[in-house]
């Protein structure tokens, strides 16, 4: 069993690290909420391949964000990841009374978190093995899930 740590991060490297190893120890459930993700590595090709393990594997994938359009102009190949893991992924864009929200989050297991207080600055924390640091940001990406609608999502002829 992993030992419960806390570690505050202000850097957009430290964010990316913390958010890499939030992704090395998923095994079931990622759930992400974002204004665009821009800040999120989610066109690399690292986070693409652990992201394609952990959905073979049966994991489950949601993200919620206010617009999609970052991801749509800059990570072709996690666009190609949404496609191929339909069944296990989901993006839904959040409506615009929501808009206000500014906080940045990542849920891994319900056990582990990495949160941006400000989705404007790199000022955070990561917290792993803490199912308590956990309890805020699941009941708050619960209630953006709710209220959000599908995005992203292939058609039928697979375009």
């Amino acid at each position: 069993m992993q030992e419960a740590t806390s570690t505050r991060f202000d850097t957009r490297a430290e964010c990316e690290a913390h958010f890499r190893a939030c992704l090395a120890a998923a095994r079931t459930r990622l759930d992400l909420f974002d204004p665009d993700f821009a800040v999120f590595p989610l066109g690399a090709s690292d986070v693409d391949a652990t992201l394609r393990e952990f959905l073979k594997r049966g994991g489950v994938l949601r993200l919620a964000m206010h617009t999609p359009g970052h991801i749509e102009r800059h990570y072709p190949r996690f666009l190609r990841l949404l496609r191929d893991y339909s069944h296990g992924a989901e993006c839904r864009a959040t409506p615009k009374t929501l808009h206000q929200l500014t906080d940045s989050f990542c849920i891994v297991d319900d056990a582990h978190v990495l949160r941006r207080f400000h989705s404007d600055h790199m000022r955070g924390e990561a917290a792993f093995a803490s199912p308590g640091a956990v309890d805020l940001p699941r009941h708050r990406f619960d209630a953006i899930w709710e209220e959000s609608k599908a995005v992203l999502q292939s058609t039928k002829t697979g375009l």
